[in-house]
């Protein structure tokens, strides 16, 4: 037989066998004889090096090394999800929608929220290309050498499949396997893990691809994206995906009305506890990609979907001691020391307290019992007193700083307290710079937080300025610091210097300017030089820059420390003007336009069609308003849209009406 024909039959024969064993749950062969041709594959592949596949089921079993991850820009945005609480938010929520969409019929899919590790994998022609973790929804670490070794994750695909595109899902530990991995580590004398969803997302990192190969690890997958997809909806969508061969949950329901997502989420509030793997909730979506398209996104979250959260598990400790953190901004959080107690499957040592307000409003003392839980957040957080031995003091909340011993300020209408020892309490310059190297700021390679403790520690920087004037042998000494890593974060250092001025807008760490304020700032104003002399009546009327956000840069240019790192940034060759991109086609003719784009098109995408209108000088508005000039609307445009456009007087133009405007001389 061809060497090549055969090759091609025993790996589409073990790509079976995979699927139904670890998607199907339906085993047709034996391990023996499932080992016994992956035995004869790698020994063909072996012998005949000119026929390796880089997709091939022998790759499954890892030896590959990555020593560094690289992080890889999303084609598409992973966004988090808005969460909820109880079924009024949901209720919320539905009305939300039908104010955009108006009063259409909307069906919902129902899922499980799976606790694991959020990954995007991408397919071309069929195989499996990359696989990117979720990071900060923009980026992530390219972990497609790690991914493979995840039996239920196929590597080839069958049917009729597009031929690129993206699955979304969560890399889970399930229990069974979770409890098998622990009681190994526990046998040898080692410490076992805390938790299912730690341990996956952990095993990602691990460089040897081998090691990944031996955790039991699986993928539960429930979202596509990308271009003509063979679908319109959520839910066949995950019909499909199942048909291409992806380990698509079987639990997924379509529900015509919010009263069957209760019943949904009643039922599995209930029956989660049977599952195999951790759920903490249940996602709901609006099923139409017409009605998602037409809802969008905010910020961080789209518009169309939200999860629902189970209640919480609660438990009862002994407060044993309270401390109090300084942040980068000087804000102070008091945190609760407790006795160690499993909690929703992780040892709980720490709680939050919030501010000083929470601590009265509970009465908290040292030495109490109290009710924790971790009610949809991270950190756990203490929500009441289960018991109260005789004769505890009450809690007083500090009064000075716990770093620098300043006395303590709070605000009219704030909850927080702070210390106002900005330049010279430790804890908020290592903050400050921590942020300014973050990834979403000045992604700054080989620098950490722990190294910039260390170099703040050892009196090499004392703001964000400094780190321009490192050099190899300033940072050789600190403690972990080799020659190479050494020379690395001088580098990175250096490479930051090409951040476009957004990003260095949003490292400058100014109170209240996030990633979405400081885009929007930077665009509108250009340059640093304009936004440091605009009044607070020119912030307030750049759009969403409201009159906190505009007094809080105002206070952070009238302070002449802050000029001053400004002005030493700047002649170290850091961006503080905006780069325009040249588009040779770009005019001025939507100058002083604003225009609100609706529906679904044929000739662009929303996102052409809305990069076209800037680019031609005009505005793109995220709703239809008296200040709208044109509304461009495409197929299945919302009509709650359609309706305020007309009660407006508004112009509403086709695609094509839209294209003319733009071939206007």
């Amino acid at each position: 037989m061809n060497i090549e024909k055969q090759l091609q039959d025993l790996r589409e024969e073990l790509n079976v066998h995979n699927h139904n064993y670890y998607v199907l749950d339906n085993a047709t062969i034996s391990d023996f004889e499932f080992d016994q041709k992956l035995k004869e594959l790698q020994d063909l592949e072996s012998k005949h090096p000119e026929y390796f596949d880089d997709n091939s089921p022998s790759q499954r079993v890892g030896g590959t090394i990555t020593k560094n991850f690289q992080t890889v820009v999303h084609e598409n945005r992973m966004y988090s999800l808005d969460n909820s609480y109880s079924k009024e938010d949901l209720q919320d929520w539905e009305v939300k929608i039908q104010k955009v969409l108006g009063n259409v019929n909307l069906q919902f899919t129902c899922e499980l929220k799976y606790d694991g590790a959020s990954i995007s994998i991408t397919y071309e022609n069929g195989k499996l290309l990359k696989a990117v973790t979720r990071g900060d929804g923009f980026q992530g670490d390219d972990v497609t050498n790690n991914i493979k070794t995840i039996k239920s994750i196929p590597l080839q695909l069958k049917g009729n499949f597009p031929p690129r595109f993206d699955i979304r899902g969560e890399i889970i530990l399930p229990f069974e396997g979770f409890e098998k991995m622990n009681q190994e580590l526990i046998e040898i004398g080692e410490t076992p893990y805390s938790n299912p969803r730690n341990t996956a997302s952990g095993s990602l990192k691990l460089q040897d691809s081998a090691e990944v190969a031996k955790r039991p690890l699986d993928c539960l997958l429930y979202f596509i994206t990308g271009n003509n997809l063979p679908f319109n909806t959520q839910y066949d969508g995950l019909e499909t995906a199942r048909e291409w061969g992806f380990k698509v949950p079987s639990q997924s329901k379509l529900a015509n009305n919010l009263e069957e997502v209760f019943d949904f989420i009643n039922y599995w509030d209930v029956h989660r506890h049977d599952l195999p793997y951790e759920t903490d909730g249940v996602v709901i979506k609006v099923n139409d990609f017409n009605h998602q398209n037409e809802l969008g996104y905010t910020a961080k979250s789209p518009r169309w979907a939200i999860a629902y959260k189970f209640k919480s598990e609660q438990v009862t400790t002994t407060l044993n001691s309270i401390s109090y953190q300084v942040g980068r901004t000087g804000a102070i959080t008091p945190v609760a020391n407790l006795e160690p107690v499993q909690l929703a499957g992780t040892i709980v040592k720490r709680a939050s307290l919030h501010n000083a307000d929470q601590i009265e409003k509970l009465d908290i003392r040292v030495g109490d019992e109290v009710f924790v839980e971790k009610g949809g957040e991270i950190i756990p957080k203490i929500i009441g007193v289960a018991k109260r031995g005789s004769e505890l003091e009450p809690t007083k909340y500090i009064t000075l700083c716990p770093e620098c011993q300043s006395e303590l300020i709070r605000k009219d209408g704030e909850a927080q307290h702070y210390c106002p020892n900005f330049y010279g309490c430790p804890p908020q310059i290592i903050g400050r710079i921590q942020h300014y190297i973050s990834r979403k700021a000045m992604d700054i390679e080989g620098l950490g937080g722990e190294t910039v403790a260390l170099l703040f520690n050892n009196n090499l920087v004392k703001d964000y300025s400094d780190l321009y004037e490192l050099t190899v042998d300033d940072v050789i000494p600190l403690e972990r610091m080799a020659q190479k890593s050494a020379e690395n974060l001088v580098n990175g250092i250096e490479k930051s210097k090409a951040i476009p001025f957004e990003r260095v807008l949003f490292a400058l760490g100014i109170r209240y300017v996030g990633e979405t304020v400081a885009k929007k700032l930077a665009k509108h104003y250009k340059t640093i030089e304009a936004l440091s002399q605009a009044s607070i009546e020119d912030l307030i009327l750049v759009d969403e820059i409201g009159e906190r956000i505009a007094q809080s840069v105002i206070e952070f240019f009238e302070n002449a420390e802050n000029r001053i790192i400004i002005e030493r940034l700047k002649s170290f060759g850091v961006q503080f003007e905006v780069v325009e991109k040249f588009n040779p086609k770009a005019t001025n003719k939507f100058a002083g336009k604003t225009f609100v784009v609706s529906g679904v098109f044929e000739k662009f995408s929303r996102d052409d069609l809305k990069i076209a209108i800037e680019d031609n000088g005009g505005k793109v508005g995220s709703s239809i308003s008296s200040k709208t000039d044109f509304v461009v609307a495409g197929d299945n445009m919302g009509p709650a849209k359609l309706e305020k456009a007309n009660q407006l007087g508004i112009p509403i133009i086709s695609e094509n009406d839209f294209i003319n405007m733009m071939n206007e001389n």
